[in-house]
């Protein structure tokens, strides 16, 4: 009996075989076979290429030019409606500087805008529909401000605004949609503060606003879609702080 052949081909019957670049050259592949086979190394090659020219997805960080006054932190840095960004207050290299500076997107660089009627730091910044930035307290050496400065953006100036009921630092200052500004919390010297003050740009003054149910400074202030803000986190004299609370518009308290 004739031992059936195995039908899988051998390493020599492999190695005889032309490839597919000889099988090219002899004509024996279909012209349709020729075809695809150009147009896959045809894609192949674009992918690399747009692979290639892709920009990188990592970012990256190069200079933007330099303050002219250093500042270690408890400055704020507030985004006006042209994209340019003030910057104000915070902690020097010896005291507080009281010079604002601006710096420009297009050109990279700060330049002088209005002096401080008041050094401060750990102050609150809140730009206003109309362009204005409204500061609001601080601390320095010399203890907690209660004071609030307005900044003009037309003639790069600050200029005093009404005191707040209570000094008050670390302390946040939300824009409501009415155009109004809720100052929650903070800190007066060592006393965590609870009360809410609300500045009303109609009379330029501050009116008491509720009490928080728990007295807290470094905290967030976030204007919901509804016109009530939510209070989280912050300390007090005991520690951290996990509970969050909101403010309701209407009701004027938390």
């Amino acid at each position: 009996m004739r031992r059936r052949q195995n039908s899988l081909p051998t390493t020599s019957r492999l190695l005889r075989r032309p490839c597919l670049a000889q099988r090219l050259r002899l004509g024996q592949v279909p012209r349709l076979t020729v075809a695809l086979v150009a147009l896959a190394l045809a894609l192949a090659a674009q992918g690399t290429l747009a692979a290639e020219e892709q920009p990188s997805k990592t970012g990256t960080f190069s200079p933007a030019g330099a303050l002219a006054e250093a500042r270690m932190g408890g400055h704020t840095a507030t985004l006006l409606p042209d994209g340019r960004v003030l910057v104000v207050g915070g902690e020097g290299r010896r005291e507080h500087p009281v010079l604002a500076e601006l710096w420009d997107p297009v050109t990279e660089t700060f330049g002088p805008s209005g002096t401080l009627a008041e050094a401060r730091s750990r102050h609150t910044a809140t730009p206003l529909a109309d362009g204005h930035v409204l500061v609001v307290g601080g601390f320095t050496e010399r203890g907690t401000r209660d004071s609030a400065e307005l900044w003009d953006p037309a003639t790069m100036t600050f200029n005093p605004a009404a005191a707040l009921a209570t000094a008050r630092a670390w302390h946040t200052a939300t824009l409501l949609s009415d155009g109004r500004v809720l100052v929650v919390g903070g800190l007066r010297d060592d006393v965590v503060l609870s009360s809410a003050e609300v500045w009303d740009p109609a009379t330029g003054s501050f009116g008491p606003s509720g009490s928080l149910v728990e007295g807290r400074a470094g905290h967030t202030a976030t204007l919901l879609p509804d016109g009530r803000v939510l209070v989280i986190g912050g300390y007090d004299e005991w520690g951290h702080l996990p509970q969050a609370e909101v403010w309701e518009p209407a009701m004027g308290a938390p």
